[in-house]
């Protein structure tokens, strides 16, 4: 019989106390290697009601129902992976793909879904989750649903659930789950001795350089990413020798490669004997015998590709070596989780990233996909409600913000019968109807439904016409003019340049010009702008746009139309931005 830490039955109390009030899905958040199962043990022993737990492999399955029986308890397995499908006990463990394959033996009133690895759930219908729960809630239209994670977002769609209890937005309303009801934090487990601190260093040899294939327009393919790595085999063969210089006192190693050919060409530089590799075509018999013999630490290097990213518990692991590349901080801080367990006599685990990924594990996900390498994740504080949210972004030398790519304030506002986000955007698209701000992605005006037009139709409308210029802004600057009025001269990266005048003085023409330019600027002290002296005089702190059309007239020349601020599509921005 366990006895559950303080954490995890903060954890458990939680679930109960928010379930007793709501029928929003939830999301608890534990870092790998904080005893998930043993939170999901608990819950699922003190359940009144059938209860389903669910997850994506067969090892996660056994390790949850292996809790659960070590509490004395009987516990069902449904999991074509493990020859068992036993859907007779209060509780049982499943693997997602062998229920969903079996939804018409789902027949039970089920309390309760519990989702292991949650951060895998889509919003898409038709996904084998969905499938599921939709099945269970037609003979319970109560079912509640409770997901565990340690890493709580997916790459290109952010956040998988909406609010967190401690007062902010991450995700869309749209999310796969509801609230974040439970987090801990990766230093806590640290700092308290359950996880064991991991040693993060540079390579010192040459690593590879995967920039330029993940952060183009589509990601990389399997064949981009051989292609490079083809070029780059002297660095290979120094990145191995290093790693087995590195690893003379290690007990065990985990080298998670790039590709299949990749982790063949690891596995040759590798002490011969020493070595193993797992993949996804590697047959179920031979991985588990493999994963095994690694567990008795009867070999010293384990080469996997996209395998052993969850579900592998290996204690005795004490050297990560990354040499591969990912855009997800989430699947980064699954691969470093490996080797942050317990063991006797292991003090620390190194960490060694090769392939220059540069994320830090001890930080949250920003909940969008990095938009370059030079990004980090900044600190912005809401003008609107003073909410402190966390962006990706750029600092100066000096660790000021000098950019970021936040769009709306997170920050949760409570006016005492319920919650509702901050409406304060950092980015929108203004309607051209009534004004109002939109989410840069909006088709219709949220306010007065007035259809927006994509920005890209707009560029390709003006691209088309003989009398229209469109100017890749890459910077602007301001000047007072003799009558007291703002010139604004925005300048194109090859050198045009196209300019408009705003009288300020005239309270119409004052309101526009902060319709426009109201937020986009980082002045210290200024809400909105009053004066033509005052703009000229913060100009460096003014934000310009993306893209500005102008179109030809006899009598005045060229004259601006057009303005995209924020913009977010196919066409290419100013490479000095």
């Amino acid at each position: 019989m366990y006895t559950l830490r303080d954490y995890q039955q903060q954890a458990v109390d939680n679930t109960l106390a928010h379930f007793r009030k709501s029928q929003r899905s939830a999301v608890i958040v534990l870092p790998t290697g904080a005893g998930k199962s043993l939170v999901i043990a608990e819950l699922a022993r003190l359940a009144r009601y059938p209860i389903l737990v669910l997850t994506h492999v067969k090892e996660l399955v056994e390790q949850n129902a292996n809790k659960f029986r070590d509490m004395g308890l009987t516990p069902g397995i449904f999991s074509a992976g493990l020859n068992d499908k036993n859907l007779n006990e209060q509780v049982t463990f499943a693997s997602i793909q062998s229920l969903a394959r079996s939804i018409d033996k789902l027949q039970r009133h089920y309390s309760l879904v519990i989702i292991d690895e949650c951060h895998r759930v889509s919003t898409e219908q038709t996904s084998q989750y969905a499938q599921v729960i939709s099945a269970l809630q037609k003979i319970n239209p109560q079912l509640k649903v409770l997901g565990l994670t340690a890493t709580p977002y997916r790459l290109g769609s952010g956040w998988v659930y909406h609010r967190h209890y401690h007062g902010f937005v991450r995700g869309p309303s749209d999310a796969p789950f509801g609230d974040c009801i439970y987090e801990l934090p990766l230093r806590y487990l640290i700092n308290k001795g359950y996880l064991t601190p991991p040693r993060i260093v540079d390579a010192a040899v040459q690593h590879y350089d995967f920039s330029a294939l993940l952060y183009g327009a589509t990601p990389p393919s399997e064949g981009d990413l051989n292609a490079l790595l083809q070029q780059s085999t002297r660095a290979t063969k120094a990145i191995i020798s290093d790693v087995i210089a590195q690893s003379d006192n290690r007990r065990g190693v985990m080298i998670f490669a790039a590709t299949v050919a990749h982790a063949e060409e690891i596995y040759r530089y590798l002490p011969s004997g020493q070595a193993h590799i797992i993949v996804g075509a590697t047959p179920a018999a031979e991985r588990d015998d493999l994963i095994a013999r690694f567990k008795r630490q009867e070999f010293k290097y384990l080469v996997n590709v996209s395998v052993l990213t969850t579900g592998f518990d290996a204690p005795h692991v004490d050297f990560i070596a990354l040499l591969r590349p990912t855009e997800s901080v989430s699947l980064y801080q699954q691969i470093i989780g490996r080797g942050l367990r317990l063991c006797a006599d292991k003090q620390e685990c190194l960490v060694i990233d090769y392939a220059g990924n540069g994320f830090d594990i001890h930080h949250p996900e920003v909940g969008m996909q990095r938009p370059d390498p030079n990004c980090e994740p900044v600190q912005v504080l809401c003008p609107g409600c003073g909410f402190a949210n966390v962006f990706w972004g750029k600092k100066d030398a000096a660790g000021q913000v000098i950019e970021h790519y936040g769009r709306r304030c997170q920050g949760l506002l409570d006016d005492g019968e319920e919650q509702q986000q901050c409406d304060y955007r950092f980015k929108f698209k203004e309607c051209p109807q009534c004004f109002s701000e939109n989410d840069i992605a909006a088709r219709r005006c949220h306010s007065c439904e007035h259809q927006l037009v994509d920005p890209d139709d707009k560029l390709r409308q003006a691209l088309n016409l003989k009398d229209a210029l469109v100017l890749r802004c890459s910077g602007l600057s301001c000047e007072q003019t003799a009558q007291g009025k703002l010139k604004l001269t925005y300048y194109d990266e090859d050198g045009a340049e196209v300019s408009e005048v705003y009288d300020l003085a005239n309270a119409k023409v004052l309101a526009l010009f902060n319709c426009q330019y109201g937020k986009r600027h980082n002045a210290p002290g200024v809400n909105q702008w009053r004066s033509s002296e005052q703009v000229v005089a913060l100009q460096q702190h003014l934000g310009w746009p993306d893209f500005v059309i102008a179109r030809k007239s006899k009598k005045y020349g060229w004259q601006v139309s057009e303005k995209l601020f924020d913009y977010q599509g196919s066409y290419r921005k100013a490479y000095s931005r």
